[in-house]
């Protein structure tokens, strides 16, 4: 089967604005969870999140297109125009062919659900902007970035909550590595924090009023973000004889499913997934330098994934850091964006902290690179991500 690398990225997050600033960002162990800046703020329990405070659309995108994006999909547009001019993608006409688009989101276009739904309830008119289905449909984004780069191949979207963006970067994986398809773009996108995105989750008593502590025995709940990375995944042979700059490969993936609770997490669908990237990747558990933790600070989350790294590593576990508690829980875009910390460690040789930690808790005693970023020789690392319904996916990276 074809080996496939990455030849480039774009981000936007809380924390930069592309994926330099990102990387300068993680390393130096910047958090970019603050107060909300969102209508009625005021009637929220939970008023923090990882925001994107100065986004300006007008500059970037037209008239006509804003009518068209909801904010998810513009991060994801900015984020994929970042990755191919990162990438110098130029393709024939044959060649956009076989070239397409997988992208990851949990709640699509929650920014215009929420409006649209003030403007016929609280505001009391009769009809919505026409173009409300387009904006608020969860493939969205996959469509506009098909349509600006001219990609004419597999195009989707794949929707498993918190997981969304690792199965799309594992399928698109998957197809480079198949031959299905030459070059994807793929990644994540998600923009929920709006007054109804954040009302909804607080009903679920898992969100922290006052920060992200993944591991730490003070841990309270999680911290939403909203952003956007986008990867350009393409087959390692073609990279190479076009003279492109192979930032990582990606070597393995597996995804499983715990079949149990709708949100408790599962020991055994985690740590099969684990298990499994390795073993698709052609890696032992000594191969791997660092693992990027799903991480939430949640207690069950954070527990379930100590233990299961624990059944697949022993006492060999690796340096383990959540990078959430830097840019927030980013939901179906959350694994696109720590995707960038495993790139980071392998190629820059400097592993992402877990910022916020204060206590130790004796049921997730690992390494978890507190509050600093850490020099290493990365060779391999893995990037978890485990979500409702029991969906767990886990990636397998190489440095190139």
């Amino acid at each position: 089967m074809r080996r496939v690398a990455i030849t480039g990225a774009g981000s936007v997050n809380a924390l930069a604005a592309d994926v330099p600033g990102t990387m300068s960002a993680l390393a130096a162990g910047q958090v970019g969870i603050g107060p909300l800046d969102v209508p009625e703020v005021e009637r929220l329990s939970i008023r923090i999140g990882a925001q994107i405070h100065d986004w300006d659309a007008e500059a970037r995108f037209s008239r006509q297109e804003i009518a068209l994006y909801d904010r998810a999909t513009q991060f994801a547009v900015e984020a994929g125009a970042q990755a191919c001019a990162a990438a110098g993608l130029a393709l024939t006409e044959a060649e956009t062919l076989r070239a397409g688009v997988i992208l990851g989101t949990g709640g699509g276009g929650y920014t215009t659900i929420d409006e649209s739904y003030r403007a016929v309830y609280p505001g009391g008119r009769n009809r919505v902007h026409p173009f409300t289905i387009p904006r608020l449909m969860h493939s969205a984004a996959a469509a506009h970035l098909a349509m600006r780069h001219g990609l004419k191949g597999p195009s989707f979207t794949v929707s498993t909550a918190c997981a969304s963006s690792n199965h799309a970067m594992g399928l698109a994986f998957q197809m480079v590595r198949s031959g299905a398809a030459e070059v994807i773009l793929t990644g994540g996108a998600e923009a929920t924090l709006c007054f109804g995105g954040i009302k909804a989750w607080e009903g679920l008593r898992v969100m922290s009023p006052d920060g992200c502590r993944p591991f730490c025995a003070t841990r309270n709940g999680l911290v939403q973000g909203e952003g956007a990375a986008v990867f350009v995944f393409e087959d390692y042979d073609r990279a190479r004889a076009r003279g492109a700059e192979i930032i990582a490969e990606v070597a393995g993936f597996s995804m499983t499913s715990d079949a149990g609770d709708i949100v408790a997490p599962d020991l055994d669908g985690a740590r099969r997934a684990i298990s499994g990237a390795l073993d698709d990747a052609r890696l032992s558990p000594d191969d791997i330098q660092y693992i990027n933790a799903h991480g939430t600070a949640t207690a069950a989350n954070d527990r379930t994934e100590v233990e299961a790294l624990r059944q697949v590593f022993g006492d060999r576990l690796p340096p383990v850091s959540s990078t959430k508690s830097m840019h927030g829980h980013l939901i179906g875009a959350t694994g696109a964006v720590e995707a960038l910390a495993c790139i980071m460690a392998l190629r820059d040789g400097i592993i992402a902290p877990t910022m916020g930690y204060r206590q130790a808790d004796a049921a997730c005693a690992i390494d978890c690179v507190p509050n600093e970023a850490r020099r290493a020789q990365v060779g391999a690392a893995l990037s978890n991500a485990f979500a409702f319904g029991g969906m767990n996916a886990c990636l397998a990276f190489r440095r190139a």
